[in-house]
């Protein structure tokens, strides 16, 4: 095998494109010396050219489209109040932690928690200096916003200098509208989005035969999130595979190595339980203990699961499964189909968002090999399959997060977010917050906060709570419940406004916690 790129051949213009980036003229000079031009036939041209790449400009062009269409997707979410989940919260204390050069400490997790003994992710102090310039949750989703986009422009280009012609715009449309991308951007902000550029270039190094590239972009991917260093050591099986045994067997024994440092060393010394908690993820399904021959048993145990899998390589118009480079979602696909947790199964969340850089390339791959094959439809399919990927990507959006940006709803402030402001102004800066998820990565930034339940004996100087957040009981008296969370302390309501209810502590706060 020499190379993902495959055997180097003469191709009809606008396929296939060699590591070196053979010019047309060249090729065409080559076969007249040598006289294997076939009088009466056009000689077949090869367009793509990395000494003389396309346009920058349209997909940065694209980028900034992109980046403007996620941000404002984010920004809207944020400004009324949906944000999914506690994970903005959390990744916005880390960074604030990071910002301050203090221990990446999370209250939101439990008083004095240490986010690295949750998961490893310390590239994440990288976005400290754009926090400093703008201190708020919405800078980390800009930042992500700003990744995916500059994610897009890798895969975009890569395409085009592989494929030749408009093929590397309309896998750019493909990719920056893949569902893989608009659910994590639903989801809010999460460490993955560090990981999608660099997978991004991995895969690019790769099919462009840059193998030293290839192995510097894949290290950083161990220190985004622990997962990753299996994802490291398949790179290193691919190296392996393209004849670069050396370089290959290194960076798949680092990239072991690395993931079993993580989860057996680094992150069981942070975490306060002295494990890493995520086994159970596998090993436990409801409390009780799932063996892990019935996990593996169970892998696609689901309709949800074949879902989410037929739709990975369904919007690459099926092209990925013909390149190699699809070997680099085995790691995150094998370790969601064995959760016992189905957040991790299907298409929702962030999780697919690090699969869609290594798809699409695969896609790109996969159409050039097709297009060199002697079976003639598949060399027809193959020159239609990136405007069909755009086509269906499009397509689903109809059916995706983006497709609120065309409602004029989405832009209006309704009660309950005027409710939710007033009830963040009767909070005061610099005050511990016990609050839920509502208005969790809206006080992050200015306060010390906590999970509602999850600081016992903190006294904090503020319950907020959302009335209609979706207890497992109702909350008919706020004061009570508050007291119950914390006996060592007195309440009183300050401010109610719509279903919120803003408590301010009328007793001492503990000694542990007075300035």
């Amino acid at each position: 095998m020499n190379g993902l790129v495959g055997p180097r051949r003469v191709v009809p213009c606008g396929r296939a494109v060699t590591s070196e980036g053979l010019r047309c003229g060249g090729i065409v000079r080559d076969l007249n010396q040598s006289g294997t031009d076939v009088p009466g036939e056009q000689v077949p041209q090869a367009v793509a050219d990395t000494s003389h790449p396309a346009p920058l400009r349209p997909y940065l062009i694209a980028a900034v489209v992109l980046c403007a269409l996620y941000f404002l997707y984010g920004y809207l979410r944020f400004s009324h109040f949906q944000s999914p989940s506690w994970d903005l919260g959390i990744f916005e204390q880390e960074v604030r932690a990071y910002a301050g050069f203090d221990a990446p400490v999370v209250d939101i997790k439990g008083p004095g928690y240490l986010i690295l003994g949750d998961h490893f992710s310390p590239v994440v102090a990288l976005l400290a200096p754009l926090y400093w310039i703008w201190p708020s949750a919405l800078a980390l989703l800009f930042a992500q916003s700003a990744l995916f986009a500059a994610s897009a422009v890798i895969v975009g280009r890569t395409a085009q200098q592989i494929l030749g012609g408009r093929a590397g715009l309309c896998v750019t449309v493909a990719y920056g509208l893949s569902w893989g991308l608009q659910e994590a951007v639903k989801a809010d902000f999460h460490e993955i989005a560090l990981a999608v550029p660099l997978l991004a270039l991995v895969c690019r190094a790769l099919l462009l035969e840059r193998w030293r590239a290839a192995v510097l972009w894949s290290l950083p991917l161990v220190l985004v999130k622990e997962d990753l260093g299996v994802t490291v050591a398949v790179v290193g099986v691919l190296l392996v595979l393209c004849g670069r045994r050396i370089q290959g067997l290194l960076l798949a024994a680092f990239g072991v190595a690395a993931f079993a440092l993580t989860v057996l060393v680094l992150i069981p010394a942070a975490s306060s339980a002295g494990t890493y908690d995520y086994w159970k993820k596998i090993e436990e399904n409801g409390g009780q203990e799932v063996s892990l021959l019935d996990s593996v048993l169970g892998v696609l145990d689901s309709s949800v699961k074949l879902e989410m899998l037929v739709f990975l390589v369904g919007i690459t118009a099926f092209m990925a499964l013909r390149s190699p480079l699809i070997l680099l979602v085995l790691p995150t696909i094998g370790w969601r189909l064995l959760s016992q947790d189905s957040n991790h199964w299907g298409m929702v969340w962030h999780y697919s968002a690090i699969l869609m850089p290594v798809v699409f390339l695969a896609m790109a791959d996969g159409i050039r090999r097709s297009r060199s094959s002697r079976r003639p439809w598949l060399v027809s399919y193959a020159n239609v399959a990136a405007p069909v990927a755009a086509a269906i990507a499009i397509a689903l959006t109809q059916h995706l997060p983006l497709r609120d940006l065309a409602r004029p709803e989405t832009y209006r402030t309704d009660a309950r977010t005027r409710a939710a402001e007033e009830a963040l102004e009767a909070i005061p800066v610099g005050s511990r917050v016990e609050t839920d998820i509502t208005l969790m990565a809206h006080l992050t930034a200015d306060r010390t906060v906590y999970w509602i339940g999850g600081a016992p004996g903190t006294a904090p100087d503020v319950v907020a709570i959302n009335l209609d957040f979706g207890w497992s009981r109702p909350i008919d008296d706020p004061v009570e419940y508050a007291e119950q969370l914390h006996p060592e302390a007195r309440y009183r309501i300050t401010r109610e406004a719509g279903s919120f209810v803003v408590m301010q502590r009328t007793t001492p706060a503990p000694a542990a916690f007075r300035s």
